[in-house]
């Protein structure tokens, strides 16, 4: 079966089986605009994100398996983080749950406050977000190089400097089954 698939349309709702890796991308690039989308994780520990800014010729070269590249809205579901801390025995120091933004491959970024050790994600600010089966809300708006992200109505994370800052825009599959709903993009001047 397809990876991604409209299950209904008039709910705008996606569901991608997370198998085989890869992601689905908008018709064209955007530069300035405003992203709405409500998604739910349907597996304990599920992975998935959203890209902004993904470059054609990278997009271009992805073989099947692989993953695209720009600014990474994560979309993490909270038993991730609690898998690593249960398995390590220590939190994680290079990711959180579910809400780190962060550059993939050729994409750069200054991070906002609080970051990652390594100084290459935004951590969130507060931890919205809700666990698996759950609706969460992300609004993402993305202007002249920096990316703002709000969970479940309030801002958390993002950065600045962001470069590619202009591309396509990605729904990631990676690895377990996550749905989308009422994703609707507005551009920006």
């Amino acid at each position: 079966p397809d990876t991604f698939q409209f299950r209904d349309k008039e709910n705008l709702l996606i569901y991608c089986t997370g198998k085989p890796l890869g992601g689905i991308r908008t018709a064209k690039p955007y530069k300035n605009f405003e992203l709405v989308v409500r998604w739910r994780h349907l597996k304990y520990a599920g992975n998935s994100g959203i890209f902004i800014w993904s470059p054609k010729s990278v997009l271009d070269k992805l073989k099947p398996g692989q993953l695209p590249q720009g600014i990474e809205i994560q979309v993490l579901d909270l038993g991730y983080e609690e898998r690593w801390l249960k398995n390590k025995g220590k939190p994680s120091e290079w990711f959180t749950s579910p809400v780190d933004v962060f550059p993939v491959g050729v994409a750069r970024m200054k991070p906002f406050p609080p970051a990652a050790p390594n100084g290459k994600r935004s951590f969130p600010s507060k931890r919205l977000s809700k666990g698996v089966g759950e609706w969460n809300h992300y609004y993402i708006k993305a202007v002249d190089g920096v990316v703002r992200l709000s969970v479940n109505g309030e801002e958390v994370s993002g950065g600045e400097e962001c470069h590619p800052s202009e591309g396509y825009l990605c729904l990631e599959s990676e690895g377990s089954a996550v749905e989308f709903k009422g994703l609707k993009i507005r551009e920006l001047k």
